[in-house]
């Protein structure tokens, strides 16, 4: 019965650290935006913005194709130069905030719409900047609402249904672990082997779950549609899971401590036991006695 309450709470220990993980940690929005903040100066994540609001102007300027070829790079090298300003970083914290509160909403409600992100102030901001740098053109880039698909209508109840299983999950999962391992240690005959035990399970957990965040790593970019950025969305998923990546190794490290200590105390107690055993006196020059049979006796008669 112990040994199986810490296989359970072993296996358990991974999934509740990724259910809580998804359960709590992606839904509080001042820490989604803390940190996809960092996200704003990576040089990936500026050029995929870049190129898809620089898509999204040319695609809304009416002019001819022989113009386009010459407009297109100006308006490119704007974005991207917008990219590295303070107006930039502000925007797009406030564009994960509306994201994630939209997500959020999408995930809570029953409407079956698309959510998106609105580009539209970026464009803006770039139609400006543009125009004050004499470009040709520029003053008639309409500011439209250049959306971006996050979540597609198609997916929406599939991820409800997940999100409401997380939710459970997040907080069931890991207490169910914690239960189950002083249950086992509790219950068994020889307690040191089963800290041992559950401490080793602790960090081959930790191991797993990052090993299954390297797995998923690569499913999802092998996912992703040709026209994504795939070093942008590698940073994305960097900065979501980092707090994932740090619970594993610290999975990892306790587990490997913990039973480094068991074993180690293990093996200095019963030196310590034989060191600290009393000597009774007289004991030993009795025993010295008995076994030498050449000792004259007391009781003998000399002649």
């Amino acid at each position: 019965m112990s040994a199986l309450l810490i296989a359970l709470a072993c296996l358990l220990l991974p999934f509740g650290a990724l259910a809580a993980w998804a359960a709590y940690g992606l839904v509080d929005t001042g820490q989604y935006v803390s940190t996809m903040a960092p996200l704003a100066d990576d040089p990936d994540v500026r050029d995929a913005v870049a190129d898809t609001v620089g898509d999204g102007i040319m695609r809304e300027v009416d002019v001819g194709r022989p113009m386009r070829g010459t407009v297109a790079p100006f308006v490119r090298d704007a974005v991207r130069s917008f990219t590295q300003t303070r107006a930039f970083r502000l925007a797009w914290d406030a564009g994960n905030r509306a994201t994630h509160d939209a997500v959020l909403r999408a995930l809570h409600s029953e409407r079956e719409e698309a959510v998106t992100v609105d580009l539209a102030p970026v464009t803006a901001q770039v139609r400006d900047q543009l125009t004050q740098d004499h470009v040709p053109l520029a003053a008639r880039i309409p500011v439209q609402h250049t959306a971006v698909a996050v979540l597609p209508a198609a997916e929406l109840d599939r991820l409800r249904k997940g999100f409401h299983v997380l939710e459970v999950a997040g907080f069931w999962l890991p207490v169910a672990a914690v239960v189950f391992a002083v249950g086992g240690i509790a219950l068994a005959v020889r307690r040191r082997r089963a800290v041992t035990a559950t401490a080793l399970g602790t960090a081959l957990g930790g191991a797993l779950l990052g090993l299954a965040l390297a797995i998923g790593r690569r499913l999802t970019l092998d996912d992703l549609p040709p026209d994504v950025s795939h070093p942008a969305a590698a940073a994305v998923y960097d900065a979501l899971t980092s707090t994932l990546r740090t619970v594993s190794w610290l999975l990892l490290a306790l587990g490997l401590t913990v039973a480094a200590a068991a074993w180690t105390s293990g093996r200095l107690r019963p030196s310590r036991r034989r060191r600290a055993r009393p000597r009774v006196p007289g004991a030993a020059d009795s025993a010295s006695v008995r076994a030498d049979p050449q000792a004259p006796d007391e009781n003998m008669t000399v002649r």
